[in-house]
C-alpha cells in the first residue's frame, strides 16, 4: 500500500498517464492501477523502471522504496499466525516493521508494543470472548513478537502518549496492573521509547476521538502512514491533508501531557494507588 501509494504521487507528479507507465514495464495500465492499490506484488525490475520513468534519481529515495517494495513481496515471521490476523492489521505491522518513528496516542489501553503478556492476554480475551484458548495465545504470542522491533539496534524511536484513564483502569487484576505500570517504568527507561501521560487535569483535548498512531519512515523520503484502529477494521486515511491533520493533533498533545522527566514520578504514584 504505501509504495503503491507513493509511485502513484511520483507519477502524477510526472504528468506519467498509467497506460504510459504499464508500457514502460511491459505491462496493462490495469496493471499500474492494481500496483498503485497494493494489490499485487513488485518486481525489483518494475519498480527500478517506473522510478527511471518518473525522474527519481536519488540513490536514498530508489533505496527506500526498492527495500520497501521487498518487503513487500516476502512473507513476514507473521505468516506462521495468519489463521489469527485479520486481513486489515496485516498492512499494519508490515509498515511497522520498516517505521522509524512511531507516535502513538491510546485512551483505553496500553499501546501493543508496551503491553506485558498477561495485560496482553487479557486485553485480547476482551476482543474475543468466544475465542478457544489456543487462538488467544496465538494472538498473544504474535503481539509479544511484535514488541522485538523496539530493542532491535535499528529498532524505532516510540513516542507513547498514554490517557491517564489507560493506566488506572483496571484490565485482569491488580497484579496484572502492577506488573503492567513496572514494566512501562523499565521500558521508559530505554534511550528511543518515549512515553508521556495525558493527565485527567488536562481535560479535553484534541485526540479524545480514539486512538492515533502515525507511522514514518527512514530519511524522509515516504509520506506518513495514519492507522485507526477501530473494533472490527482499521482505515489508513492518505489523503495529504488529512495526514497533515492528524500530525497536528498529535503535536498539540505536546501542550496537555505532563513532560517526560515526570513520566516515572507518575507511574510510581499510580502503582503506589493500584
Amino acid at each position: 500500500m504505501l509504495v503503491g501509494a507513493q509511485l502513484r504521487r511520483l507519477r502524477e507528479a510526472r504528468g506519467t498517464t498509467r497506460e504510459d507507465a504499464g508500457e514502460a514495464i511491459r505491462a496493462s495500465d490495469s496493471k499500474i492501477s492494481r500496483l498503485e492499490l497494493g494489490r499485487v506484488g513488485f518486481k525489483p525490475r518494475d519498480v527500478a523502471d517506473l522510478l527511471t520513468l518518473y525522474g527519481v534519481t536519488d540513490d536514498a529515495e530508489r533505496a527506500t522504496l526498492l527495500t520497501l517494495a521487498g518487503h513487500a513481496n516476502a512473507p513476514g515471521w507473521w505468516h506462521a499466525r495468519s489463521d489469527v490476523l485479520p486481513a486489515w492489521f496485516e498492512p499494519y505491522i508490515r509498515l511497522e516493521q520498516a517505521a522509524s518513528v512511531i507516535p502513538n496516542h491510546q485512551v483505553q489501553f496500553i499501546p501493543g508494543l508496551l503491553q506485558t503478556e498477561d495485560y496482553a492476554r487479557a486485553v485480547i480475551r476482551l476482543g474475543h470472548q468466544d475465542a478457544p484458548t489456543g487462538d488467544v495465545e496465538r494472538r498473544v504470542a504474535l503481539r509479544m513478537r511484535r514488541q522485538q522491533i523496539i530493542h532491535r539496534p535499528d529498532g524505532p524511536k516510540l513516542w507513547a502518549v498514554i490517557d491517564e484513564a489507560a493506566l488506572r483502569r483496571t484490565i485482569d487484576s491488580s497484579a496484572t496492573m502492577r506488573t503492567q505500570l513496572r514494566h512501562l517504568i523499565e521500558i521508559a527507561k530505554l534511550p528511543h521509547v518515549t512515553v508521556q501521560v495525558l493527565p485527567f487535569s488536562a481535560g479535553g483535548h484534541a485526540a479524545a476521538g480514539g486512538p492515533i498512531t502515525i507511522l514514518r519512515f527512514p530519511q524522509g523520503q515516504l509520506p506518513d502512514v495514519v492507522y485507526l484502529e477501530q473494533l472490527t477494521s482499521a482505515l489508513y486515511p492518505d489523503k495529504p491533508t488529512d495526514i497533515e491533520r492528524y500530525r497536528e493533533v498529535m503535536n498539540r498533545l505536546t501542550v496537555k501531557v505532563e513532560p517526560p522527566t515526570a513520566t516515572t514520578t507518575i507511574l510510581h504514584r499510580i502503582l503506589e494507588e493500584t
